[in-house]
Protein backbone atom coordinates (compact mmCIF):
# COMPACT_ATOMS: atom_id res chain seq x y z
CA UNK A 1 0.00 0.00 0.00
CA UNK A 2 1.50 3.74 -1.07
CA UNK A 3 1.59 5.81 1.14
CA UNK A 4 -1.39 7.88 -0.82
CA UNK A 5 -3.49 4.69 -0.10
CA UNK A 6 -3.04 4.81 3.83
CA UNK A 7 -5.92 5.24 5.83
CA UNK A 8 -6.22 8.91 7.41
CA UNK A 9 -5.58 7.49 11.50
CA UNK A 10 -2.66 5.60 9.80
CA UNK A 11 -1.03 8.88 8.58
CA UNK A 12 0.99 10.80 11.32
CA UNK A 13 -0.85 13.94 12.51
CA UNK A 14 0.37 17.37 11.81
CA UNK A 15 0.42 18.47 15.31
CA UNK A 16 1.60 16.98 18.37
CA UNK A 17 0.72 17.94 21.92
CA UNK A 18 3.30 17.40 25.08
CA UNK A 19 1.43 17.64 28.13
CA UNK A 20 3.76 17.16 31.19
CA UNK A 21 1.88 15.98 34.29
CA UNK A 22 2.33 15.53 38.07
CA UNK A 23 -0.29 14.72 40.20
CA UNK A 24 -2.95 16.63 38.60
CA UNK A 25 -5.69 13.80 37.47
CA UNK A 26 -8.93 16.12 36.70
CA UNK A 27 -6.78 18.68 35.07
CA UNK A 28 -5.24 16.50 32.81
CA UNK A 29 -8.63 14.63 31.93
CA UNK A 30 -10.15 18.26 31.81
CA UNK A 31 -7.17 19.19 29.11
CA UNK A 32 -7.29 16.36 27.13
CA UNK A 33 -11.57 16.13 26.80
CA UNK A 34 -10.97 19.64 25.06
CA UNK A 35 -7.96 18.71 22.99
CA UNK A 36 -10.02 15.54 21.25
CA UNK A 37 -8.86 13.38 18.56
CA UNK A 38 -7.39 15.41 15.58
CA UNK A 39 -4.05 15.49 16.49
CA UNK A 40 -1.13 13.68 18.30
CA UNK A 41 -1.31 14.06 22.41
CA UNK A 42 1.47 12.51 24.31
CA UNK A 43 1.30 13.02 28.02
CA UNK A 44 4.29 12.65 30.08
CA UNK A 45 3.21 11.46 33.29
CA UNK A 46 6.10 12.35 35.82
CA UNK A 47 6.25 9.91 38.62
CA UNK A 48 2.53 11.21 39.57
CA UNK A 49 1.65 9.26 43.28
CA UNK A 50 -2.09 10.18 42.89
CA UNK A 51 -4.91 8.38 40.77
CA UNK A 52 -3.34 9.94 37.64
CA UNK A 53 -1.76 6.88 35.79
CA UNK A 54 -5.79 5.37 35.85
CA UNK A 55 -7.49 7.93 33.38
CA UNK A 56 -5.42 5.97 30.45
CA UNK A 57 -8.45 4.01 29.57
CA UNK A 58 -10.19 7.11 29.48
CA UNK A 59 -8.46 8.26 26.17
CA UNK A 60 -7.21 5.16 24.12
CA UNK A 61 -6.02 7.59 21.69
CA UNK A 62 -3.51 9.53 23.98
CA UNK A 63 0.07 8.37 24.28
CA UNK A 64 1.10 8.35 28.02
CA UNK A 65 4.64 7.77 28.86
CA UNK A 66 4.97 7.00 32.56
CA UNK A 67 8.24 7.67 33.99
CA UNK A 68 9.24 6.42 37.48
CA UNK A 69 9.67 9.58 39.53
CA UNK A 70 9.40 13.29 39.21
CA UNK A 71 12.62 14.29 36.47
CA UNK A 72 11.56 17.89 36.24
CA UNK A 73 9.96 19.35 33.79
CA UNK A 74 12.88 20.15 31.82
CA UNK A 75 13.90 16.40 30.72
CA UNK A 76 9.91 15.43 30.72
CA UNK A 77 9.97 17.99 27.86
CA UNK A 78 12.50 16.30 25.49
CA UNK A 79 11.35 13.00 26.22
CA UNK A 80 7.87 14.13 25.11
CA UNK A 81 9.45 15.99 22.28
CA UNK A 82 11.33 13.08 20.81
CA UNK A 83 8.20 10.92 20.90
CA UNK A 84 6.18 13.38 18.91
CA UNK A 85 5.86 12.53 15.11
CA UNK A 86 3.77 16.00 14.06
CA UNK A 87 5.24 18.71 12.19
CA UNK A 88 4.35 21.30 14.42
CA UNK A 89 4.48 21.16 18.74
CA UNK A 90 2.60 22.67 21.50
CA UNK A 91 3.80 22.12 24.81
CA UNK A 92 0.69 22.73 27.19
CA UNK A 93 1.21 22.60 30.60
CA UNK A 94 -1.53 20.12 32.37
CA UNK A 95 -3.49 22.77 33.97
CA UNK A 96 -4.00 24.61 30.96
CA UNK A 97 -7.12 24.29 28.23
CA UNK A 98 -7.43 24.82 24.84
CA UNK A 99 -9.93 23.18 21.94
CA UNK A 100 -8.29 21.02 19.26
CA UNK A 101 -9.73 23.89 16.81
CA UNK A 102 -7.89 26.21 18.43
CA UNK A 103 -4.35 24.18 18.56
CA UNK A 104 -5.11 23.74 14.70
CA UNK A 105 -5.10 27.62 13.98
CA UNK A 106 -1.60 27.84 15.95
CA UNK A 107 -0.42 25.56 13.35
CA UNK A 108 -1.93 27.23 10.27
CA UNK A 109 0.09 30.47 11.66
CA UNK A 110 2.90 29.34 11.84
CA UNK A 111 2.69 27.80 8.57
CA UNK A 112 1.99 31.21 6.93
CA UNK A 113 4.04 33.44 8.95
CA UNK A 114 7.80 32.48 8.35
CA UNK A 115 9.47 35.41 10.34
CA UNK A 116 7.50 33.99 13.41
CA UNK A 117 9.30 31.40 15.45
CA UNK A 118 6.70 30.70 18.25
CA UNK A 119 3.35 31.02 18.30
CA UNK A 120 1.07 31.27 21.88
CA UNK A 121 -2.71 31.56 22.44
CA UNK A 122 -3.55 34.42 24.83
CA UNK A 123 -4.32 32.98 28.11
CA UNK A 124 -7.17 33.76 29.94
CA UNK A 125 -8.41 33.01 32.96
CA UNK A 126 -12.13 32.97 34.01
CA UNK A 127 -12.68 35.13 31.03
CA UNK A 128 -9.83 37.73 32.05
CA UNK A 129 -6.23 37.96 30.57
CA UNK A 130 -4.36 35.73 32.95
CA UNK A 131 -0.16 36.52 33.14
CA UNK A 132 1.51 35.52 30.32
CA UNK A 133 4.47 37.85 28.79
CA UNK A 134 7.99 39.20 30.68
CA UNK A 135 11.20 40.42 29.12
CA UNK A 136 13.74 37.91 29.65
CA UNK A 137 15.97 37.59 32.73
CA UNK A 138 19.11 39.92 33.07
CA UNK A 139 21.75 40.48 35.95
CA UNK A 140 19.73 43.65 36.75
CA UNK A 141 16.04 42.01 36.72
CA UNK A 142 16.98 38.40 37.13
CA UNK A 143 13.09 37.80 37.63
CA UNK A 144 11.19 40.13 35.30
CA UNK A 145 7.11 39.59 36.61
CA UNK A 146 4.42 37.88 34.02
CA UNK A 147 1.91 40.01 32.86
CA UNK A 148 -1.22 39.42 31.16
CA UNK A 149 -0.49 40.20 27.43
CA UNK A 150 -0.88 43.74 25.72
CA UNK A 151 0.64 42.60 22.12
CA UNK A 152 0.57 40.38 20.08
CA UNK A 153 4.30 39.32 20.30
CA UNK A 154 6.32 39.38 23.24
CA UNK A 155 10.04 38.85 23.93
CA UNK A 156 9.51 36.07 26.69
CA UNK A 157 6.12 34.12 27.81
CA UNK A 158 4.72 31.60 30.44
CA UNK A 159 4.81 27.89 29.17
CA UNK A 160 1.52 27.17 29.79
CA UNK A 161 0.77 26.80 26.18
CA UNK A 162 3.36 27.54 23.18
CA UNK A 163 4.05 26.01 19.74
CA UNK A 164 6.97 25.47 17.64
CA UNK A 165 8.09 24.04 14.09
CA UNK A 166 9.54 20.75 15.40
CA UNK A 167 12.95 21.36 13.69
CA UNK A 168 13.12 24.14 15.20
CA UNK A 169 13.32 22.10 18.46
CA UNK A 170 15.44 19.00 17.13
CA UNK A 171 18.09 21.65 16.19
CA UNK A 172 18.43 22.58 19.22
CA UNK A 173 19.08 18.74 20.31
CA UNK A 174 17.14 18.96 23.81
CA UNK A 175 16.69 21.49 25.99
CA UNK A 176 19.51 22.36 28.57
CA UNK A 177 18.89 19.40 31.03
CA UNK A 178 21.07 21.79 33.61
CA UNK A 179 17.08 23.32 34.11
CA UNK A 180 15.05 21.53 36.28
CA UNK A 181 11.01 22.59 36.58
CA UNK A 182 12.35 25.91 35.90
CA UNK A 183 13.84 27.62 32.81
CA UNK A 184 13.15 25.73 29.86
CA UNK A 185 10.52 27.94 28.49
CA UNK A 186 13.07 31.01 28.85
CA UNK A 187 15.93 29.15 27.42
CA UNK A 188 13.26 28.16 24.35
CA UNK A 189 11.88 32.14 24.19
CA UNK A 190 15.79 33.36 24.51
CA UNK A 191 16.75 30.74 21.03
CA UNK A 192 13.57 31.91 19.39
CA UNK A 193 15.23 35.92 19.92
CA UNK A 194 18.58 34.28 18.89
CA UNK A 195 17.17 33.19 16.07
CA UNK A 196 15.93 36.59 14.87
CA UNK A 197 12.78 35.34 15.07
CA UNK A 198 9.74 36.49 17.16
CA UNK A 199 6.89 34.98 19.08
CA UNK A 200 3.53 35.84 18.55
CA UNK A 201 0.19 35.71 20.65
CA UNK A 202 -3.21 35.03 18.94
CA UNK A 203 -5.91 37.20 20.42
CA UNK A 204 -8.80 35.81 18.83
CA UNK A 205 -7.47 31.65 19.72
CA UNK A 206 -7.80 31.30 23.77
CA UNK A 207 -6.35 28.57 26.64
CA UNK A 208 -8.13 28.48 29.78
CA UNK A 209 -4.79 28.88 32.26
CA UNK A 210 -6.52 27.50 35.75
CA UNK A 211 -3.20 28.20 37.17
CA UNK A 212 -3.05 25.44 39.84
CA UNK A 213 -0.98 25.62 42.75
CA UNK A 214 1.95 22.72 42.36
CA UNK A 215 1.49 19.77 44.25
CA UNK A 216 5.52 20.08 44.89
CA UNK A 217 6.22 22.51 47.98
CA UNK A 218 7.13 25.51 47.95
CA UNK A 219 10.55 25.70 49.48
CA UNK A 220 11.36 22.99 46.79
CA UNK A 221 10.13 25.15 43.69
CA UNK A 222 11.58 28.29 45.15
CA UNK A 223 14.98 26.48 45.00
CA UNK A 224 14.85 24.90 41.71
CA UNK A 225 13.78 28.63 40.33
CA UNK A 226 16.76 30.13 41.86
CA UNK A 227 19.12 27.27 40.28
CA UNK A 228 17.18 27.39 36.27
CA UNK A 229 17.85 31.25 36.50
CA UNK A 230 21.37 30.72 37.75
CA UNK A 231 22.12 28.51 34.71
CA UNK A 232 20.41 31.38 32.31
CA UNK A 233 22.22 34.19 33.63
CA UNK A 234 25.46 31.64 33.76
CA UNK A 235 24.84 30.77 29.55
CA UNK A 236 23.93 34.34 28.05
CA UNK A 237 25.48 36.92 30.16
CA UNK A 238 29.18 35.06 31.51
CA UNK A 239 30.05 33.02 34.10
CA UNK A 240 30.23 36.20 36.90
CA UNK A 241 26.29 36.89 36.46
CA UNK A 242 25.76 33.95 37.32
CA UNK A 243 28.07 33.51 39.93
CA UNK A 244 26.80 36.78 41.30
CA UNK A 245 23.46 36.12 41.26
CA UNK A 246 23.75 32.70 43.28
CA UNK A 247 25.74 34.78 45.88
CA UNK A 248 23.50 37.48 46.57
CA UNK A 249 20.47 35.39 46.45
CA UNK A 250 21.93 32.20 48.66
CA UNK A 251 23.22 34.52 51.57
CA UNK A 252 19.79 36.96 51.30
CA UNK A 253 17.85 33.18 51.60
CA UNK A 254 20.41 31.79 54.48
CA UNK A 255 19.84 34.99 56.35
CA UNK A 256 15.98 34.28 56.57
CA UNK A 257 16.07 30.33 56.70
CA UNK A 258 15.13 29.68 53.52
CA UNK A 259 17.56 26.48 53.03
CA UNK A 260 16.03 25.06 50.04
CA UNK A 261 17.13 28.40 48.19
CA UNK A 262 20.09 28.07 49.82
CA UNK A 263 20.70 25.00 48.04
CA UNK A 264 19.16 26.37 44.70
CA UNK A 265 21.90 28.59 44.90
CA UNK A 266 25.27 27.11 45.74
CA UNK A 267 24.56 23.48 45.14
CA UNK A 268 22.62 23.92 41.58
CA UNK A 269 19.65 21.44 43.51
CA UNK A 270 16.49 21.48 41.38
CA UNK A 271 13.76 19.24 40.36
CA UNK A 272 15.36 16.27 37.92
CA UNK A 273 14.90 13.46 39.77
CA UNK A 274 17.77 13.45 42.50
CA UNK A 275 16.32 16.29 44.70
Amino acid sequence: MTPEQEAPEQQAKRISVVIVSFNRKAAVRESLAALGDAHQVIVVDNGSTDSTPGITEEFPAVRFIRLPKNFGLTKALNIGIRAADGTYILLLHDDTVIAGDGVSRLADYLEENQETGAVCPLLVHNGAPAPQVRELPTPSDSDPVLAPAGNTAAECVSGAAIMFRTFFLRALRQIDERYGNYGSTIELSYQVKRANRRIAILPDVTAEHHGSESPMSKAVLEGDRVAGTAVFLSRHHGFMAGLLYRIKTGLAALFTFRFKTVSGAFSGARIDGTS
